[in-house]
């Protein structure tokens, strides 16, 4: 058995703590010694603490003394409001952490998916730091990095569902300090893959050419079961391609060839090229591995006997993972058909031309409704090409995202979900936008959501939001969507009673109820809120003007008479309270 020298040194160091607490306590009673006995107890404390981890110096941020002096807040930019039916949807300026307070008040607990691209912390750009630049030089660039980190991700966790989870964009900088921190913060049984991003564009500033970046992806909970699944990428291009061989009747061989030229082009994920075969009806198919994959699984042993020679094939060394009935039943020996290649298809079994081979399933590409979503994942980066298509070519934001691999990864998880709300709090151009966008325009999908992003350079108002307007109004998308802009402000707290900033806040309470249930009160005939008593009286005497109005949102300390009871039933109008806990925590 090892022994644990770090162990047997803190054990050392607390005896020695123990024996200079008891010569204190036994030699002096004045305040001095009380005080040295609390430090002592603390250095304890420290020393018992949690012993495996990330560790990194925390570090305050121009943020947190904002948020320690003020409640902050969110307030619409009316003009810049896209109401174009559908799906409301919310873009907010203004720091990110302020903004994940927010919506800790109006989402705990509702977010399905964050997809996050955060600062990679590199040499060659650094990193924005309490808006001053860390550069390579700074002895605590990794640490204040992790506590940028740390802060938002314990919050984004808080605003995920139990069936959330969230993808993370990082690359070689910070991604080992990531995964640990990532590890503490949603827990190690939590983490589901790392997947690596083939971009194809090599950086060559070390003499490797590297080609990939990392997503990490973590779930809320553990105990809801995943499925990942991705779209057949270029499945329309494939059967393309494949009946206009069949309609100028080149052969099966040649057909095949063209096949696997498109995939060597498109560089198609490995999901794809599995499908890499026709047959005589120019349907595509491919090999299914029949051996059990599980090093500590082990299936039947039986008999298999190969069409032509009929000897016995090679029996996999874990076992077959169908059973002998299921094999049986798909095997076809009255109709064996050869194949350009010598091999055989026999019913929906694929032999080799002798037996030393072991046999595979045959699955039909048009019977495969989705493939797993894969760990490498080999897409365009048409980040930069997306943007030429709403701004032109002039260089509007540096290394945006590509569209292509935020589609995958979303419809990866919201494939069966369409109606769900999304989350990235590190918007940069609004890549995640448009990709929502598109993808509810080709599945009829619901999804909603919420961008973050500061405004340095304009970017929000310039950039992002633009983007998302050109999208939506660009005539491409087979549904509606609509978009609010909100800003990030504050109310001052500091050397204040509730009382005497209550009415400050409940000036923003509108813009709150509005992300919180993704509606729209301006010019909404159909929908209301009332925040005071004689907001209360005023509606209800005027009701016969207000005779579109189907629901109401209530502030919690409203109180209805019986007489305004009995005239919001008459008129069959749903009453929502609005909760107390947007400020609840400021009351002190």
């Amino acid at each position: 058995m090892s022994t644990n020298i770090s162990k047997q040194k803190r054990e050392d160091l607390l005896e020695k703590i123990n024996q200079i607490k008891t010569f204190v306590e036994d030699n002096s009673n004045d305040e001095n010694a009380r005080r040295l006995l609390s430090y002592l107890g603390e250095i304890q404390k420290d020393i018992n603490g949690k012993k495996f981890g990330l560790v990194f110096e925390e570090h305050k941020e121009d943020i947190d003394e904002k948020l320690e002096e003020n409640v902050p807040v969110i307030c619409e930019e009316k003009d810049l409001f896209i109401n174009n039916g559908g799906d409301m949807n919310f873009l907010i300026e203004g720091d990110n952490f302020a903004a994940l307070e927010i919506l800790t008040k109006t989402h705990k607990e509702k977010i399905d998916l964050i997809y996050i691209d955060p600062p990679y912390n590199t040499l060659k750009e650094g990193f924005t730091y309490s808006d001053k630049k860390v550069d390579g030089n700074d002895s605590f660039r990794h640490s204040k990095w992790l506590s940028f980190m740390e802060k938002r991700l314990v919050l984004a966790k808080s605003v995920l569902s139990d069936k959330g989870v969230i993808f993370i964009s990082v690359d070689e900088n910070e991604f080992a300090q990531l995964k640990v921190l990532c590890d503490e913060i949603f827990g190690e049984r939590n983490f589901i893959e790392c997947l690596v991003w083939n971009k194809r564009v090599p950086k060559n500033d070390k003499g490797i050419g590297n080609i990939h970046e990392y997503i990490l992806l973590y779930a809320k909970n553990d105990l809801f079961k995943y499925k990942f699944m991705m779209a057949k990428d270029g499945l329309e291009e494939i059967h393309s391609l494949v009946a206009d061989c069949k309609k100028k009747k080149l052969s099966i061989k040649e057909t095949e060839t063209k096949l696997k030229q498109l995939y060597k082009k498109n560089s198609y994920d490995r999901g794809i090229t599995l499908y890499n075969a026709v047959n005589e009806d120019y349907e595509v198919w491919g090999k299914i591995n029949l051996s059990w994959p599980n090093a500590n699984t082990f299936g039947p042993r039986y008999e298999v006997l190969h069409p032509i020679t009929k000897k016995p094939v090679k029996i996999p060394e874990r076992g077959w993972r169908w059973s002998e009935d299921t094999f049986r039943g798909k095997l076809d020996y009255d109709n064996i058909i050869e194949r350009h290649d010598g091999s055989y298809i026999c019913g929906e079994i694929w032999f080799s031309k002798d037996e030393n081979m072991q046999p595979s399933a045959v699955k039909l590409l048009k019977d495969v409704d989705r493939m797993l979503l894969r760990s490498i994942i080999s897409t365009k980066s048409d980040g930069g090409i997306e943007l030429e298509k709403y701004f032109g070519k002039k260089s509007v934001f540096a290394y945006p995202k590509s569209n292509s691999l935020m589609k995958m990864l979303i419809d990866s998880i919201t494939y069966d979900n369409k109606d769900c709300t999304i989350l990235d709090f590190f918007a940069g151009s609004g890549t995640t936008a448009q990709a929502i966008l598109e993808l509810n325009s080709e599945d009829n999908g619901n999804r909603k959501f919420i961008l973050v992003t500061n405004n340095q350079n304009n970017i929000c108002r310039d950039i992002t939001y633009e983007r998302i307007k050109r999208v939506i109004e660009s005539g491409e998308l087979n549904n509606q969507a609509s978009l609010k802009y909100f800003k990030i402000d504050f109310v001052p707290i500091t050397e204040k009673l509730y009382y005497e900033y209550a009415d400050e806040l409940l000036k923003y309470v509108r813009e709150l109820v509005e992300l919180e249930h993704a509606i729209n009160f301006n010019e909404n005939k159909k929908i209301a809120i009332i925040l005071t008593d004689e907001e209360l009286e005023e509606f209800t005497n005027n009701i016969e003007q207000r005779k579109e109005c189907k629901t109401v949102y209530l502030g919690h300390d409203v109180l209805a008479n019986g007489e305004q009871e009995d005239v919001l039933r008459k008129y069959s109008i749903k009453v929502h309270v609005i909760p107390d806990y947007y400020y609840k925590e400021s009351r002190g």
